[in-house]
């Protein structure tokens, strides 16, 4: 029984040990680690996902991301390679005594893509847990380890134009500027305008209407005034 007890403080030593040496390296996997042990904690709702976007538009590429100060930002550079490293002249600087003052760097090269490429750092990059050997081609979801920071990598090189919004969702955006007038907003293919109104007996010369039940429909909780306002509105983005 004696030997049993000592061979189990003996492991449990070890085990620490071995914590202490992972803890001391790689200090942001483990945390990490334990975050995710946690995920029904409401105090974890409060933590920081860093991560790097890749965007490419028809007018420039960027990217935007909260590894910069804390706070998120675009960066736009002419010759599209984003550098990283704990020196102030990188474009990502990050503040870690296990990265080198120039890291590695995220290139990208016109109608192939995004790419990842370690300098030959003393303690080296990861993408997805492998080792950075040369140019690493980056996919949407990609995990990047640098030094103890970890990120995560998104890009997007397409668009979508939505449908418009509809009507009785857009007299909801009325503004009221003061008692008698409201904001409307206008929007055209090139510009938005801002239209001042004053209401009026609209409400009463259209509530036999099939507009007039439609907006009862929506908004039996609103006062006459306020059905009144967005009648005026909707008439007036009618006009050229």
């Amino acid at each position: 029984m004696t030997d049993f007890a000592q061979t189990e403080i003996e492991r449990r030593l070890t085990l620490y040990q071995v914590f202490l040496k992972l803890y001391e390296h790689h200090s942001s996997l483990l945390d990490e680690i334990l975050q995710l042990e946690n995920l029904s904690q409401p105090s974890l709702k409060k933590m920081k996902l860093c991560y790097v976007h890749g965007v490419v538009d028809a007018n420039a590429v960027y990217l935007i991301t909260n590894l910069c100060g804390n706070q998120t930002q675009s960066l736009r550079q002419p010759q599209q390679i984003w550098t990283i490293g704990r020196n102030r002249n990188n474009g990502i600087r990050i503040a870690d005594n296990y990265m080198s003052r120039r890291h590695a760097a995220i290139q990208y090269i016109d109608n192939q893509g995004f790419y990842f490429i370690d300098f030959n750092s003393t303690n080296g990059s990861f993408v997805n847990g492998d080792r950075a050997f040369g140019p690493v081609k980056l996919k949407d979801g990609d995990r990047i380890c640098v030094g103890n920071m970890t990120f995560d990598f998104f890009m997007n090189t397409t668009y979508r134009v939505l449908p418009s919004v509809a009507m009785e969702l857009l007299m909801q955006l009325v503004h009221r500027k003061n008692d008698n007038q409201v904001e409307i907003r206008a929007f055209s293919r090139d510009r938005q305008k801002s239209i001042f109104v004053k209401a009026d007996d609209n409400l009463d010369i259209l509530r036999n209407s099939p507009l007039f039940e439609k907006i009862e429909h929506y908004y039996d909780n609103f006062s006459s005034e306020q059905k009144s306002e967005i009648l005026d509105r909707f008439f007036s983005r009618k006009v050229p």
